[in-house]
């Protein structure tokens, strides 16, 4: 018997049982790949994240971190962490937050969060450099399902924000977030603006202005 292995395509959906996925997702080579399984079908991204898509991811959750604290919001944020639904959904968004009275729902030393004991993240972002198009489609709809609050994609080629609230199995767009009041994606966006041209420790001194007033 031959035990060479057929390469699984990355990057993209291939159908696969629950039990595959798990397999998969063992093997050494993705181990620090970015997984997700969705309506019998996993995708195993592996596209290198470069400097656009690392900048972003950094200030996106220091954003997000920085609000809160100069709001008196409770916040619990994750970076690139794992949740599972056993036999039917995982995910391992970009950035993930729990709000509010949800702030202390995970116990320390958890690893991957269980979604049959805890609920989804209130909100989940993806930083979009190569993945725009299953950001805004396939990944949108698996996280309506799961019951997240609101969804943000960080498009880093076009510099903006598309953001969702989620109810009801669905979504629709808002320009202010709902879970974190008073924050507006456009400030946001012009923090990416700033990014382009300075450095972090500069952007980070405009959005904490922006936030105290």
């Amino acid at each position: 018997m031959s035990t060479l292995k057929i390469k699984l395509p990355t990057d993209t959906w291939v159908t696969a049982t629950w039990e595959e996925y798990l397999q998969e997702i063992a093997q050494p080579e993705y181990a620090k790949a970015k997984c997700y399984y969705y309506k019998g079908q996993m995708r195993i991204e592996m596209s290198p994240v470069g400097n656009p898509h690392s900048r972003d991811h950094a200030i996106i959750i220091y954003a997000v971190h920085l609000f809160a604290s100069i709001k008196g919001i409770d916040l619990d944020g994750h970076d690139n962490c794992t949740y599972r639904k056993t036999g039917c959904n995982e995910i391992q968004p970009d950035a993930s937050f729990y709000i509010g009275k949800n702030a202390e729902l995970i116990p320390w030393g958890t690893t991957i969060i269980d979604l049959d004991v805890y609920p989804a993240p209130d909100l989940v972002i993806e930083v979009a450099s190569t993945s725009l198009s299953d950001d805004k489609g396939e990944k949108r709809l698996l996280y309506e399902e799961l019951g997240v609050k609101e969804y943000w994609i960080l498009d880093v080629k076009n510099v903006r924000i598309l953001a969702f609230a989620m109810e009801n199995g669905g979504s629709r767009k808002i320009t202010e977030s709902q879970v974190l009041p008073g924050l507006v994606m456009a400030v946001l966006e012009a923090a990416f603006e700033q990014s382009r041209k300075t450095n972090h420790g500069q952007v980070g001194a405009w959005l904490l202005a922006q936030f105290q007033n």
